[in-house]
């Protein structure tokens, strides 16, 4: 562990939440793909985790994830891991969250989350948007306010990606032009429905339950938008049993179209990953976009 993280946390831990601190113990764990991350163990039994990343290379990025899961867990919905304490130590940017037991994922389990999500959902705002911008993973996440989903999801959501992936070479002239195709059609595609308070990076490794099996989700980028987005992204890589999606249905009914919609949404992740991963990622874009040729 760095030096001076370790001494921080020492002086953090002895004098803002009042523990007789002997040395901390630092063990690292897996699970972070731009981050270093560890079990941080205060004394024998207080257990913590710890993110660190550079402060130049991501700036904020850990400020926006404090500010994203504040704003979950002020909805007293779903149970959102506390912040301890989020800083910048020497060039480097600090998380510490509450540490959270994993347990069973059981069908009880799915069904509270299906129901709490769409709890969530029913969380609303006058403008699609969010108050600041924040992040995408790796990549920095466009939150303008806009009317309408349409031109949010766009402005905000397709085109930054896209951009990035043409100076990439990544994108080449018959996927733009699908992607210019598209753009006319998503007004039939989407209905029209209320800004939706969304987690915004839903996939299975932003989904825990604790040692009650009760739902927790970590790694939020949250903003208003619409609320198949997170829904589509648990389809993206697995993970989420069946009746997730029946008990979510039962309590915010979907349109007709809703696997369309899933679709369309699933072009958002799958640009990130491929200016993130490459090409990989290109034949599932390719996929969706043969539809609108």
């Amino acid at each position: 562990m760095i030096a001076s993280i370790q001494k921080y946390l020492n002086q953090f831990f002895s004098d803002e939440l009042d523990l007789p601190v002997s040395p901390l113990r630092f063990h690292t764990i897996g699970g972070g793909s731009i981050n270093n991350t560890y079990q941080l163990v205060v004394k024998s039994e207080s257990k913590y985790f710890l993110k660190v990343n550079s402060a130049s290379k991501y700036p904020k990025l850990f400020q926006q994830e404090k500010k994203g899961l504040e704003f979950l867990n002020n909805q007293k919905i779903l149970r959102i891991p506390s912040v301890i304490v989020c800083d910048e130590i020497d060039n480097y940017q600090i998380l510490v969250l509450e540490w959270v037991e994993e347990g069973l994922r059981t069908e009880r389990t799915w069904k509270k989350f299906g129901e709490q999500l769409a709890a969530l959902h029913h969380v609303t705002n006058p403008r699609f948007g969010f108050e600041e911008d924040n992040y995408m993973g790796a990549l920095p996440q466009q939150n303008d306010r806009y009317d309408t989903w349409v031109e949010f999801f766009v402005h905000c959501r397709l085109q930054p990606q896209i951009e990035i992936a043409k100076r990439n070479n990544l994108l080449h002239i018959k996927e733009l032009n699908v992607f210019e195709n598209l753009y006319w059609r998503l007004v039939n595609i989407f209905n029209d429905e209320p800004p939706a308070l969304v987690h915004g990076d839903l996939w299975s490794g932003n989904f825990m339950c604790d040692h009650n099996s009760d739902p927790v989700l970590i790694d939020p980028a949250v903003y208003f938008g619409h609320r198949s987005m997170d829904l589509a992204m648990t389809t993206l890589f697995g993970g989420f049993d069946r009746s997730f999606y029946e008990s979510y249905k039962h309590h915010f009914p979907m349109p007709d179209n809703y696997s369309e919609q899933w679709e369309i949404c699933n072009l958002y992740p799958l640009l990130i990953h491929l200016n993130l991963f490459g090409p990989g990622y290109l034949q599932s874009i390719r996929q969706t976009l043969r539809k609108f040729e």
